[in-house]
């Protein structure tokens, strides 16, 4: 007999001790248990960040748009996030047309649309009004604005209330879907 654990029967077969062959299989068992239930997480972050971003888009060689923001995270699909809020600048020729600011953004690349959130306000700067609202979407192929959520539209004498909205990304025209009130504002006595 040798101290190895193995040992020789008088047939001269190997023959292993009873407590090591019993572990072989509990090994086994335990080590191949885990494998089967094991899955493969993917990772869902972002891919980038960056911080105090300003982008500028051009068409024909005219400035468009003019975007900043805090922070952005771009996303391994091409989405991305701007948790900080953002603030854009719509451009026709080469003066501002309109003015748009979130406490959120995000951009969706595969249907190229934009969701701004919080307190989102759209400034027209060719008609002086304003728009707010808590969620607006702006889809850049049409140079639209919508949203289905509660607006408010400010214009030089009167504010209307209402939900739902369709307009043009420089609020030259709109239109609220349900129109819940509208009244007209006395210039003189605002502050």
């Amino acid at each position: 007999m040798t101290n190895s654990g193995i040992f020789l029967s008088k047939e001269g077969w190997p023959k292993c001790r009873p407590s090591f062959l019993l572990l072989i299989p509990v090994y086994f068992f335990l080590g191949c248990q885990g494998m089967e239930n094991r899955k493969i997480i993917e990772y869902q972050g972002p891919v980038r960040e960056a911080e105090n971003m300003e982008m500028l888009y051009a068409e024909n060689d005219l400035l468009r748009v003019k975007m900043k923001g805090g922070k952005i995270r771009e996303f391994r699909n091409g989405d991305r996030e701007f948790p900080e809020g953002l603030f854009i600048e719509f451009f026709d020729s080469a003066k501002v047309t309109s003015t748009l600011s979130a406490n959120m953004a995000y951009y969706f690349k595969s249907t190229n649309k934009w969701r701004a959130q919080g307190k989102v306000e759209l400034k027209s700067q060719l008609k002086n009004e304003q728009l707010n609202t808590e969620e607006l979407y702006w889809f850049p192929g049409t140079k639209r604005m919508s949203t289905e959520k509660f607006v408010t539209v400010r214009t030089g004498k009167e504010v209307i209330y209402g939900t739902g909205l369709d307009a043009a990304q420089d609020l030259s025209e709109y239109q609220i879907r349900r129109v819940e009130g509208a009244f007209e504002v006395d210039e003189e006595q605002q502050p």
